[in-house]
C-alpha cells in the first residue's frame, strides 16, 4: 500500500464523523435544542454530555435495570428532587449511596431547613452560632439533633430479630418518612421506599445514621444491626436477574466501586460470568492520572470484566460538577421517553437470592 493510500484510509477511520459547525443560540431554545447544540458540536465535555443523555435513552428503550450511584453530598444541593422524578418515571430502579446523602434528605421531609450560605465566611463565627457548613450550604445543631431523634426512634421501633441489609433498613426508614413527616414528597428515601426502589449505602457506618445506630447498640437497647454481606448479595442478585445492567454514576468512590464490583462477583467470586455491565455514565470532576477517577476508568473496568468489552459507545464520563450537568441529563431523558413500567426491585429481592443460589447449585 502506497503512503498516500494508507494515508486516505486512516483519514477515513478517523474523519468519518460530522464537521463540527459554530453552534446557534437563539431565543426560546429548550432543553432538547441545547443538548443537540452539544452534540453537533461534539467537543470536550459538552459533546460527552450530550453522549451521556442519548445513552441513557438507549438504556430506557433496551429495558436496562438502571442503577444509580450517589458519591458526597448532593442532596442539600435539592438534587435529591430531580432523582425522585426520575424514579417516578421509572428511569432508576435502585440506588447506592453515601450515608451523608440520605440522612440530609431527611431534613427536607422533617421540614428542617436547609439554607444558602456562603464559602467565603469565618468558620470560626460559623462554630460559635451553632452553624455548620457543606461549601456554600448551611444547616443547624437543631437541624442535626432533631434528625437524630427521629432516625433513633425508628431505630427502636422496628428493632428486627435478625440482622438485615442497608436496603431493608432504608425501606423501613422510608415508610416511617412516608407515614410520619410532613413532607414526604420531598425525601428521596421516602419515594424510594413508596416505589420499592432499593436503596444500599456501601459504607455504613460512615455517616450520621450510622453513627445514631451505633450509639443505640452503645446505649444496650434493641436496635437494628445492619449486614453489609447481605448487601454485596442483594446488589448482586439484582444484577444477576436483570437482562441488562447499567448505571447512573454522580461522582465515584466507594458507592460506584459497589455497583461495579457486582459482576467481579459473579465472575470472580460464583463463577457466573455475565461479561460485564452493559452501559456505564459517570459524572465526575476527578482525574485518571492519580490512579483513580474516583473508582477507575470505564477502559480500567473493562479490564476487570466490570463493563462489557465495547461494541457500541456504552459508556460515557462527563467532566463536570454533577449539580450543573445531572439536571440536564435528567432533563433531557424525562422529556424525550415515556415514563416506562417500574420494576419495583425491593418486593424481588428474596426471590433474586433464591435464584442466585440456585444458580451455585
Amino acid at each position: 500500500m502506497s503512503k498516500k493510500s494508507k494515508q486516505c484510509q486512516l483519514q477515513h477511520k478517523y474523519l468519518c464523523r460530522p464537521r463540527i459547525s459554530p453552534q446557534v443560540v437563539k431565543k426560546g431554545m429548550n432543553l432538547k435544542d441545547l443538548v443537540n447544540e452539544y452534540s453537533r458540536s461534539g467537543a470536550f465535555n459538552a459533546g460527552r454530555l450530550s453522549e451521556a443523555c442519548k445513552l441513557y435513552c438507549h438504556m430506557i428503550d433496551e429495558n436496562t435495570t438502571v442503577g444509580l450511584t450517589l458519591s458526597g453530598a448532593m442532596t442539600p444541593t435539592g438534587m435529591g428532587g430531580i432523582l425522585i422524578t426520575l424514579i417516578e418515571n421509572g428511569f432508576v430502579d435502585f440506588i447506592i449511596s453515601t450515608g451523608a446523602n440520605l440522612y440530609h434528605d431527611l431534613h427536607f421531609a422533617l421540614n428542617l431547613p436547609i439554607h444558602q450560605g456562603d464559602f467565603r465566611v469565618d468558620d470560626r463565627e460559623l462554630y460559635e452560632a451553632g452553624i455548620e457548613r457543606i461549601y456554600d450550604i448551611f444547616i443547624t445543631d437543631e437541624l442535626l439533633l432533631k434528625t437524630d431523634k427521629f432516625i433513633q426512634d425508628v431505630a427502636l421501633r422496628f428493632a428486627a430479630d435478625k440482622n438485615i441489609s442497608t436496603a431493608d433498613f432504608h425501606y423501613i426508614l422510608g415508610k416511617a418518612v412516608l407515614e410520619e413527616t410532613l413532607s414526604p414528597h420531598l425525601s428521596l428515601v421516602a419515594q424510594a421506599a413508596r416505589h420499592n426502589v432499593p436503596i444500599f449505602v456501601s459504607s455504613p457506618g460512615d455517616s450520621s445514621i450510622g453513627m445514631n445506630l451505633s450509639y443505640l447498640k452503645l446505649q444496650g437497647k434493641k436496635g437494628i444491626t445492619v449486614d453489609t454481606d447481605m448487601d454485596v448479595l442483594q446488589s448482586t442478585a439484582i444484577v444477576f436477574n436483570s437482562e441488562k445492567n447499567g448505571v447512573v454514576s454522580i461522582g465515584g468512590g466507594s458507592p460506584k466501586n459497589f455497583y461495579m464490583q457486582t459482576q467481579p462477583t459473579l465472575a470472580q467470586i460464583l463463577n457466573i460470568n455475565k461479561g460485564g455491565h452493559d452501559y456505564f455514565i459517570q459524572i465526575t470532576t476527578d482525574a485518571p492520572q492519580w490512579g483513580g477517577l474516583s473508582g477507575a476508568t470505564p477502559s480500567e473496568a473493562i479490564s476487570w470484566g466490570k463493563i462489557r468489552k465495547e461494541e457500541l459507545k456504552n459508556h460515557v464520563v462527563v467532566y463536570s460538577d454533577a449539580t450543573i450537568a445531572m439536571p440536564i441529563l435528567a432533563g433531557y431523558v424525562l422529556n424525550e421517553r415515556k415514563p416506562r413500567k417500574k420494576k419495583h426491585l425491593y418486593k424481588y429481592l428474596p426471590n433474586y437470592i433464591s435464584e442466585l443460589k440456585r444458580r451455585l447449585k
